[in-house]
C-alpha cells in the first residue's frame, strides 16, 4: 500500500482568505441631504423659524446658503446672516399656509 501525501491548494485558500478580508466600505461623509433641503427650501420660497442656541427664534426665507452660515429674508424686509452653528432647529413656519398647487393652477 502506497500512501500519497494529500497537499492542499494554496491558490484556493489565498482567494478564501482575500474575499473574507473584504470589509465593505464605510458610508460616505457627505450625503448631500442639507443641500437638497435648502435648495428645495430656497425653490418654494417656504418660510422658516429659525431657533438660535441662545433661545431667539427668527422667521423668515431662506435667500442663499453657504459652507458655514445661511442667509435669512424676514418676514419685517431686513436680512441676517446666521452662522449654521449657532442654529438650534430649522423648522416650517406653522403659521405660514403655504398655496396649494392645484389652486394656483386653477386662477391660470
Amino acid at each position: 500500500m502506497i500512501r500519497k501525501l494529500i497537499k492542499p491548494d494554496l491558490r484556493e485558500i489565498k482567494q478564501r482568505s482575500n474575499r473574507e478580508n473584504k470589509r465593505k466600505p464605510p458610508p460616505p461623509y457627505k450625503t448631500h441631504a442639507e443641500t437638497y433641503y435648502y435648495i428645495k427650501q430656497m425653490n418654494n420660497r417656504t418660510q422658516l423659524v429659525l431657533e438660535l442656541v441662545s433661545g431667539e427664534i427668527l422667521k423668515g426665507m431662506l435667500d442663499w446658503y453657504d459652507e458655514k452660515c445661511l442667509k435669512i429674508k424676514k418676514l419685517d424686509g431686513g436680512t441676517l446672516i446666521v452662522f449654521k452653528s449657532q442654529i438650534k432647529y430649522i423648522y416650517k413656519n406653522p403659521d405660514f399656509d403655504e398655496p396649494k398647487r392645484e389652486e394656483a393652477d386653477q386662477k391660470k
